[in-house]
C-alpha cells in the first residue's frame, strides 16, 4: 500500500500545532518531508514517528536508532561550513535509509569547535561517521 501523504496543514491539525510550527520543524530537519513544488508533503508514518506514536515493526521488534555526537576542535568557520554542507548533502543522498538519517551541526566560533549530531539507524549512522572521519583526516 502506498504511503499516505499529508499537507503541512493536515499534519499540524493531527499534532495540534500551528502550520508555521510544522514548517519550522521541516526546515530544521526535525520532521522529514518531501518538497512538492512550493509546498511539503509528510507521510503518515513520518508524522507518527515524529510524534512518538510509531508502532513496533512486525514481530514485536522496533527499528534500532543511533544517536552520535562528534566534537571537532581547532576548526575554522570556513572549514566548518564546508564540512556541515558536505554532511547535509550526504544525509540527503542517503534518503533510502530506514530509518532516515538526520544530521545537525553547531559551530562555536569562540572555541573553534564544530559539534556534529547524527540521528538514524546504526548502519546509516556508521556510514556517516566514516564519511566524517575521511573528511577530517583529509583536511589535516
Amino acid at each position: 500500500m502506498p504511503p499516505k501523504f499529508l499537507t503541512v496543514r493536515d499534519a499540524a491539525e493531527q499534532l495540534g500545532l500551528h502550520p508555521k510550527t510544522v514548517l519550522r520543524y521541516v526546515s530544521d530537519g526535525r520532521l522529514p518531508a518531501t518538497r512538492v513544488g512550493k509546498s511539503y508533503r509528510i507521510t503518515q508514518s513520518q508524522l507518527r514517528a515524529f510524534a512518538g506514536d510509531d508502532q513496533p515493526s512486525p514481530g514485536g521488534h522496533s527499528t534500532p536508532q543511533a544517536t552520535c555526537i562528534v566534537d571537532i576542535q581547532s576548526m575554522s568557520a570556513n572549514r566548518a561550513g564546508r564540512l556541515a554542507s558536505f554532511l547535509q548533502a550526504a544525509a540527503t543522498a542517503a534518503r533510502d535509509e530506514s530509518p532516515p538519517l538526520h544530521v545537525h551541526t553547531a559551530f562555536d566560533p569562540a572555541a573553534g569547535s564544530l559539534k556534529v549530531v547524527i540521528f538514524g539507524g546504526p548502519r546509516g549512522s556508521a556510514r556517516m561517521l566514516e564519511l566524517l572521519d575521511a573528511q577530517i583526516t583529509a583536511g589535516e
